[in-house]
């Protein structure tokens, strides 16, 4: 499981941070196996505004928003995606959202097996295959 590389879906990120039922406990062991690198985990570049935005809701102080964000960078790395790769990304009419098509980009660029999220779903035309935070930990949680 060493070289298992994967890309974390800011919706993952999002129920660890904020201990939203009922993807919490999935979602914390997913970052505990990225803490503990087991896993390599990524976030695509643009999660990171993402999850800031979102995390005023639960996190309303600047100050505590920052400590989060950074806490979660020093267990995931940022995986970003060339100008090329956004273009493509662009032209990719199977996916119904921009957003997820990068995701897709993202993870290809750091070579994920995986695309882990609450919306599978929404990754059917993906090249890197996408996995529930729960049946990524059926798989690889020992």
């Amino acid at each position: 499981m060493k070289n298992t590389v994967a890309l974390i879906d800011a919706n993952v990120i999002l129920d660890y941070i904020a201990s939203r039922e009922p993807y919490y406990q999935d979602a914390y062991k997913i970052m505990e196996m990225c803490h503990s690198r087991k896993i390599e985990g990524y976030m695509a570049f643009h999660s990171v505004s993402i999850i800031w935005y979102t995390l005023r809701k639960f996190i309303p102080d600047p100050s505590d928003r920052r400590k989060w964000m950074k806490k979660i960078l020093e267990i995931t790395r940022v995986a970003g995606a060339s100008h090329e790769a956004v273009l493509k990304a662009i032209d990719m009419e199977n996916f119904k959202d921009l957003e997820d098509c990068l995701q897709d980009r993202c993870a290809e660029s750091v070579d994920a097996q995986y695309i882990i999220t609450n919306n599978v779903k929404d990754f059917k035309e993906s090249t890197v295959r996408a996995i529930s935070a729960k049946d990524f930990c059926t798989l690889f949680v020992k």
